[in-house]
């Protein structure tokens, strides 16, 4: 068995269900920077944060803030967005933050972006973002672009701090997705491309497919010359295949609760920690929650380390994949470190052999 490509980490940052009143974004947080610290203690390229909103059991809010957070407790590993839902943003912000964080962290700073809202209606109209914000997004990646990479506008409005590294290179940019658009968009530019397959695998192979046939470099600033293709895939590694196998069944209970339990979650089960909460999830994966939970988390790699480097292998093998982003999703924090620390030393064993 050869470990052919490098690991990443997308940390979802988590609210424990059962955190005491006030605690769980703050636990989140501590959390995130120990899963990065153990990334970075293990061999690991990045590790990535994603945006989102008005949702209680994820804190990723603001990616930026999250990842000066954590590049302020760590040293060496890469960190960024993935990502950054650029229609939420004008350009201008988001090369304003990734800029100072770059300054800050010099050559350790990621920036993917994501045409989708991260939200719901209601919460897209409260962080004023236009309906139509979409569809001017490839205009927007490559407006960021160049405000990266100290290019002022027209009207000669420049990003202050540029994002430059000592070779004069802009943070590098990842376009995000999970259809075929991104990987035509990603292509078109000369950009890596990172596709959402931990949770919309549906069209990944013909995605990556897309993207590197299309392919085309274009010389603009911190474009590649040959394709980069990310897959993130879900990962449960343990010490032993039964707990691995309980963290499974303990994710698909959260995910059922999340996307159906809306209103059927007795008062207080949220957030207890005895069997209620249980009882409901079970009730809607038998009642068919399942397959849709299923079918969305089916690209996961499951067991003890080795199985699942194995099983890592074999996928990024499958796909074409030049990197794989392994979303740990243990219940518990201590679990998910775990996780990584597994995959981790797996891998290093493998490549020292």
């Amino acid at each position: 068995m050869t470990v052919h490509v490098p690991l990443s980490v997308l940390d979802l940052a988590p609210v424990e269900r059962r955190a005491a009143p006030g605690r769980g974004a703050r636990d989140t947080l501590a959390a995130s920077v120990e899963l990065a610290r153990a990334a970075e203690r293990h061999g690991y390229r990045r590790v990535w944060y994603a945006e989102h909103h008005s949702m209680p059991s994820i804190a990723s809010s603001a990616p930026a803030v999250l990842v000066a957070h954590v590049a302020a407790h760590t040293s060496t590993i890469r960190l960024g967005a993935g990502g950054v839902m650029l229609p939420n943003h004008a350009p201008l912000t988001i090369a304003e933050q990734f800029g100072t964080l770059a300054a800050a962290h010099p050559g350790r700073i990621d920036l993917g972006l994501g045409r989708a809202p991260g939200s719901d209606g209601a919460t897209s109209a409260a962080l004023r973002r236009d309906p139509s914000a979409a569809d001017t997004f490839p205009q927007d990646v490559l407006e960021l672009q160049d405000l990266l990479a100290g290019t002022p506008r027209p009207d000669g409005v420049q990003a202050v701090p540029h994002a430059l590294d000592d070779d004069g290179l802009p943070v590098p940019l990842y376009v995000l997705g999970s259809s075929t658009f991104g990987a035509r968009l990603a292509a078109q530019l000369g950009l890596p491309y990172a596709f959402a397959s931990h949770f919309a695998p549906d069209a990944l192979e013909q995605a990556l497919d897309a993207y590197r046939r299309g392919f085309t470099p274009n010389g603009r600033p911190g474009a590649l010359t040959a394709p980069h293709a990310i897959a993130a895939v879900n990962v449960f590694a343990a010490d032993d295949e039964v707990t691995a196998q309980l963290h499974v069944q303990a994710a698909r209970r959260q995910r059922a609760v999340g996307l159906f339990g809306r209103g059927r979650v007795p008062a207080g089960t949220e957030t207890a920690d005895d069997d209620a909460f249980d009882a409901v999830a079970d009730a809607l994966l038998e009642a068919g929650a399942a397959v849709h939970v299923d079918r969305m988390t089916r690209l996961a790699a499951v067991g003890a380390p080795d199985d699942v480097v194995a099983q890592l292998d074999a996928f990024a093998a499958r796909v074409g994949a030049d990197e794989l982003i392994t979303a740990h999703g243990a219940p518990t924090p201590a679990a998910r470190v775990r996780s990584v620390e597994l995959v981790g030393s797996a891998v290093s064993a493998v490549r020292a052999a």
